[in-house]
């Protein structure tokens, strides 16, 4: 069975274009692990931009693992070899680095399996050597680490441009002079700012329940980890711009190369992590990236266009101009309502692209500005019959349910919203005699790690689960609208990974003994997760992430989450004139 397993890994090689493989002879050898399948793995840019890092040096080995699936899983639960890396079929036990790239919560059950099918004990504590040690990077362990502390080493927490190189100078010098793990991982956080060795801290709680203190437990471990932001090394002229290096037909995007257009942004929405430890928000200029684009498309007509608001970026018709005038075809993710032009949407039309998204959020304007969304029912209804007037685009709207301060009248103003747009969208296509179809992705809101919202707790999931039916009865019906829901169920589950502390171990732990029953995981744990999940939290509050100064002032988030209580809106960020939030005081 491992031999069925070899073929079909050579077989997913033979299909990418640029993959790396070296000789292993004296190379720090690192397994680059992504927890979900390929397809999704490879369509990953954050994961790709550290698998061509670690490529661009001559002292490192890196090869990629994913969770296998289907057939594949079959083999490998057959073979008793356990899991093997792509690119030279080899366990994950002889690799010195295991390394996990996490860019979603939900993918934490997967970190568990991946271990278990590698033959790695689950817990830290129970490695020894010549057991690789385990690490965690990418943006869900720079917004809150703890869930995973049981199972991690440690964390290179922050942006791998910034800190990944100076972790590989440090560890391969210190490997050479520690034999004993304890050793190694003591040092490895006293030397870089931005490492977290979960095993150096002792937590104390409240008979509540809440955290008493969050310490170091000896004193050459620092008390709070700084993470690496990639500003430091400049997006200004001539700065590299990253985009994907490897190529496949077997991904979401198909074979596409992303391209990363900016990071971060400057909107200042209150629900969205990103928008909040991306900060400054940055963006590539506009002639280093036709370049890199130029320099794509010498190997691959197929660009994917990666960015937090692509029509906010400057220039953006004339990039995508350059990529058609070039012959070449793209694709953009979620737009801006407020930022839409005609021209960006006559060069979508031109390579073929079938849907538009745009995400209003809520359907009042009271509860948009709740969550400083920026963005009028006027801006909303204009952009939508403006897409329509361009093409017969599918549009897609996003919005979130369970916001803070959400009553049933902003329910209600999403089905009414909707169908303004729809009645608009007819009128402007008439001339034509056709529409395209609205579709609505109605998500339950998560409050995340370092926003305004991180204080607030999940709406009840029988308050949410009936809101998702309330939206489908009133506008499925309406015809040419289709809804889809999130599962509510996961919303409790993600929010528990995303804002729980290290107690949360065991019952991810629980859940990955019992099969990947939640119900039972939760049912029979310790600590009742609802404390995590449900509670408000007191701006007092000692939260599980605060340990991490992503230079963001924790009155700044008190104070947006005040305006939000009444609904009033804040500015956008002025990077390098605005110094509300205390980023930009440390640049």
């Amino acid at each position: 069975m491992c031999s069925d397993i070899v073929s079909l890994y050579r077989a997913k090689l033979i299909k990418e274009k640029g993959f790396v493989r070296k000789d292993w002879g004296g190379r720090l050898s690192v397994a680059l692990a992504f927890p979900n399948y390929y397809r999704l793995g490879m369509s990953n840019l954050g994961f790709q931009i550290v698998y061509d890092l670690l490529n661009q040096r001559p002292d490192v080995v890196v090869e990629r693992v994913f969770l296998p699936e289907g057939q594949e899983m079959s083999f490998c639960l057959r073979s008793g070899k356990g899991l093997l890396s792509l690119e030279s079929q080899t366990p994950l036990q002889r690799f010195d680095l295991l390394a996990f790239s996490l860019s979603f919560e939900n993918d934490y059950p997967n970190i568990l399996t991946i271990l278990d099918l590698g033959k790695i004990p689950l817990l830290a504590e129970d490695r020894y050597d010549p057991c690789p040690l385990v690490m965690a990077g990418g943006v869900t362990t720079f917004l809150n680490p703890e869930p995973l502390a049981h199972f991690m080493d440690f964390f290179l927490i922050g942006e791998a441009e910034a800190n990944l190189n100076e972790f590989i100078d440090l560890f391969i010098g210190l490997r050479v002079r520690y034999t004993v793990r304890a050793g190694m991982l003591k040092n490895l956080a006293e030397n870089l700012s931005g490492l977290y060795v979960p095993s150096l801290y002792q937590p104390e709680y409240y008979q509540d329940g809440t955290i008493k203190a969050f310490l170091p437990k000896e004193n050459q471990v620092p008390e709070r980890i700084i993470p690496g932001c990639s500003h430091q090394a400049g997006y200004g002229k001539g700065s590299h711009v990253p985009r994907s290096t490897i190529t496949t037909p077997d991904t979401e995007f198909g074979d596409k190369v992303l391209i990363e257009l900016g990071r971060g942004c400057g909107r200042s929405c209150r629900f969205c992590a990103a928008g909040f430890v991306y900060r400054p928000p940055r963006v590539h200029l506009e002639s280093d990236l036709r370049s890199s684009i130029k320099d794509a498309m010498k190997n691959n007509q197929q660009i994917g266009l990666l960015g937090a608001a692509i029509s906010d970026i400057p220039g953006i018709e004339d990039l995508t101009s350059q990529i058609i005038n070039k012959g070449g075809l793209f694709s953009v993710s979620s737009l801006r309502a407020d930022t839409i032009t005609r021209g960006l949407l006559d060069n979508l039309k031109k390579v073929g692209q079938r849907a538009i998204a745009i995400a209003p959020e809520a359907g009042s304007e009271r509860l948009r500005k709740v969550i400083n969304k920026h963005l009028t029912r006027h801006q909303i209804i204009d952009a939508a019959r403006l897409i329509a007037d361009v093409g017969d685009f599918a549009l897609r709207l996003y919005f979130l349910i369970g916001l803070p301060t959400e009553t049933r009248e902003d329910i209600d103003e999403i089905v009414g919203l909707v169908k303004v747009i729809k009645h608009h969208m007819v009128k402007v296509s008439a001339a034509r005699g056709r529409i395209g179809r609205i579709k609505l992705s109605i998500n339950c809101f998560i409050p995340k790690p370092f926003t305004p919202f991180q204080y607030c707790g999940l709406e009840p999931i029988p308050s949410l689960k009936e809101k998702q039916k309330c939206l489908k009865r009133a506008l499925e019906r309406e015809g040419g609208i289709r809804v889809n829901s999130d599962v509510a169920k996961w919303a409790y589950v993600q929010t528990l990974l995303s804002v729980g502390d290290r107690r949360v171990g065991p019952i991810l732990l629980m859940s990955h003994k019992s099969g990947g029953d939640w119900a039972k995981a939760l049912r029979f744990s310790n600590m009742n997760p609802d404390f995590f999940v449900y509670r408000p939290k007191g701006y007092d509050e000692i939260l599980p992430w605060d340990f991490i100064d992503h230079g963001i002032l924790k009155g700044h988030l008190i104070d947006e989450h005040i305006l939000a209580l009444r609904a009033k809106e804040s500015d956008i960020c002025h990077v390098g004139h605005c110094y509300r939030c205390g980023v930009c005081k440390k640049m």
